[in-house]
């Protein structure tokens, strides 16, 4: 007779009323049981938390943590509003259509909001620490958030981030990748955060734009010039963790394939 898993992962959700938004918020919490002291535990937001749903994210926690794989980890997934191309982006900078208007709401609605309601809720201080992930534009957010705010997390996951984000449209005769593309002029103008950790997945047919035609999609293009914006900024090959998957598209069925390697990469025992 087959033997049922033990299911080590607890899961709720909440609507949180968010003032810079104007608009409440549900959020999703996966918590591992059998945590005898909660300061122990780790903190995981994840932008676009609605998909962690389609992709069965409690079930991958369930398997990493049946296997004793992993450290305790408060997972926290946030979903996107109506408004997510406004909400989610840089908070600094719009781009070129304007987009990204409220993503400096929604990173107030991170610190000022989401965060104490966390402490309060599970009645946890302080977290051993705390990390942001998300895919495509929430891969972007979950960035923007952790290096404006590198005192207050140690990881950020970037599930085939939109890395694209730019000032200027890629038809503009004056575009050009060195100067326009927001995330990466904030990586060579910010600071070196030695405490800090990235991991990046693409996938090798996450798109079909090359447009520098050279042989090689933008978004892999794009992460490989973070990535060497990040290593010129003194970053190291221990710190950043790049992982191309070769069939991998633009959709949940690649990110649930990633996100194990994920959590294994930041929080394997």
């Amino acid at each position: 007779m087959e033997i049922p898993k033990t299911r080590t992962i607890l899961f709720e959700s909440d609507e949180i009323e968010s003032e810079s938004l104007e608009r409440n918020v549900m959020v999703d919490f996966y918590l591992p049981t059998g945590v005898i002291h909660p300061s122990t535990m780790s903190l995981l937001l994840i932008n676009d938390g609605q998909d962690l749903l389609k992709m069965d994210f409690k079930s991958i926690l369930d398997e990493l943590y049946d296997q004793d794989l992993v450290h305790p980890i408060l997972s926290v997934g946030i979903h996107a509003g109506a408004d997510r191309r406004l909400e989610y982006g840089t908070a600094g900078w719009l781009d070129y259509k304007g987009r990204g208007s409220k993503a400096k709401a929604y990173t107030e609605f991170i610190f000022s909001s989401l965060l104490p309601h966390i402490r309060e809720k599970f009645n946890v201080p302080e977290f051993r620490d705390k990390s942001f992930a998300g895919f495509s534009l929430g891969a972007l957010s979950a960035l923007d958030i952790v290096w404006n705010h590198a005192g207050e997390f140690s990881r950020c996951g970037v599930f085939s981030g939109s890395l694209w984000w730019r000032t200027k449209d890629k038809t503009d005769p004056d575009y050009k990748d060195e100067s326009d593309r927001i995330m990466h002029q904030q990586i060579m103008h910010g600071n070196y955060y030695p405490w800090l950790n990235f991991f990046f997945e693409c996938g090798g047919e996450d798109e079909g734009e090359d447009r520098n035609n050279n042989g090689v999609i933008d978004s892999i293009d794009d992460t490989l010039d973070l990535i060497s914006a990040l290593n010129e900024k003194g970053y190291g090959d221990d710190q950043i963790r790049y992982w191309l998957i070769e069939d991998g598209k633009h959709d949940l069925a690649t990110w649930a394939r990633a996100i194990p390697e994920f959590l294994l990469w930041g929080w394997q025992k």
